[in-house]
Formats: structure tokens, sequence, C-alpha cells
């Protein structure tokens, strides 16, 4: 049985999430504190964690920032309500795998907890490094470097930047990332392609504004160039 932490202060919202979550199997630990969510986590394994952002005793942010910090690969959904892309995009460079904005419906949150968790499961692949420019990734041990810069990704950077160079020189719509690296089963709502593809950016490009390696096609999706 897959164990989720959910961390989130509103004890409404927790009991329609924890309800939800068991009727699908799942153990749910629940706590409405961030230094506790962090916590619970150097103490108990959990196959994934639901993360808010604003939160008592320590943000989500921080929370997220401190686990990769700390080499954490726990997939992290994280929760907000607010409609800044930019906090999105923030939660996406601190290393969150996915983000729903409040309100939600709960089909939604199951796939995507399904999805990340499903992912998770098959980060196996035959592509076990990259290099082009001055970047190297190694996706088997998740390890990245851009020149002499070590380069702070999620599980879910990793993979989708894995699916990209298996790629190589394919243009690939945003339907068909969703459908191989997200593997939704419902239709998602949010641009998280999008925010993926700029965090990305900001890591291994030297211009991100001037993109040499993940290109935009137009009206037609993205392109990986070495």
């Amino acid at each position: 049985m897959k164990k989720i932490l959910i961390v989130e202060d509103d004890k409404a919202l927790v009991r329609g999430l924890a309800d939800n979550l068991k009727r699908e199997n799942f153990d749910v630990v629940s706590v409405g504190d961030g230094s506790e969510g962090y916590e619970l986590m150097k103490k108990e394994k959990f196959d994934l964690m639901i993360l808010d952002i604003i939160l008592p005793g320590m943000n989500g942010l921080d929370l997220c920032r401190k686990l990769r910090e700390e080499r954490s690969q726990v997939p992290i959904l994280m929760l907000t309500s607010k409609k800044e892309e930019v906090d999105k995009v923030l939660g996406l460079e601190l290393g969150a795998d996915d983000y729903l904005t409040k309100p939600f419906g709960m089909r939604e949150l199951i796939a995507r907890v399904k999805a990340l968790l499903r992912r998770q499961s098959a980060l196996v692949s035959k592509l076990q490094e990259c290099t082009f420019g001055d970047v190297y990734i190694d996706f088997k041990k998740q390890e990245a470097r851009k020149g002499q810069k070590s380069l702070e990704m999620s599980a879910k950077e990793y993979e989708l930047l894995r699916y990209f160079a298996e790629h190589e020189g394919d243009v690939v719509s945003r339907d068909q990332l969703l459908d191989d690296v997200w593997g939704y089963e419902v239709a998602p709502t949010t641009r998280t392609v999008d925010n993926y593809i700029l965090s990305l950016r900001r890591k291994i490009e030297g211009d991100p504004s001037r993109p040499k390696h993940l290109v935009t096609v137009h009206t037609a999706g993205y392109k990986f160039v070495r």
C-alpha cells in the first residue's frame, strides 16, 4: 500500500483529501504544519507528499527546497491558492513534481497522484546519461552539472529532459508530453508542460530567453537539439 503525507492546514480540505485517497487504497498521514511535515519525512518513509504552499511553521516552498537539498526524491504535488505563474514556476524550480491550483476537483488530484506514483516506479530508462553544450546529465544517479556548477533538478525534470534526449530532433507536442511523461488519466487544466520547460531552460540554457537546446516549434510543440 502506497503511503502519502498531506501537509495542509485547512482541516476541511484535509478530510476531503484523506477520505478520497483512502477510498483509492492509499495509506494517508496528515499534518498541518510545515516543520512537523519535515520532521515526519525524516522519520518515516512516504511514497508521495501533497504539500500546501502557505503553512505555519515552515512554508511549502521552504519545505520543498529543504527536502531537495537533502536529496529526497519523494514526488511532491504542490497545492496553492495563488494564481500568479511565478509562484507555480518557483515551486517547480525548487523541486516540486507537479502542482494544482485551488479549488480543484478530486478526480484530477487522484489522477495526478497516480500518475506521479506510476512515473516514479518507471524511472529506469535505456538512456543513462547525456551531454550537450556544457551540460552533463546522469539520469541514473539523478545528478547534473552545467560547467562546474551542480544543477538542482526534480525527478520530473530529469524524466522530462531524458524524454527529450531520447527523442532528439523530433518535434513533440504538449499533448504527447502529457501522455508519455505525465500519463494523466484526465485532461490537465494547467500549463504544466510550459512551466517545466521554462524551469529547465533557466537551468540548462546559457540564455533562457534565446534557447538553443529546448527549442519552441511554433504551434507544434518543442524540440531537443544537442
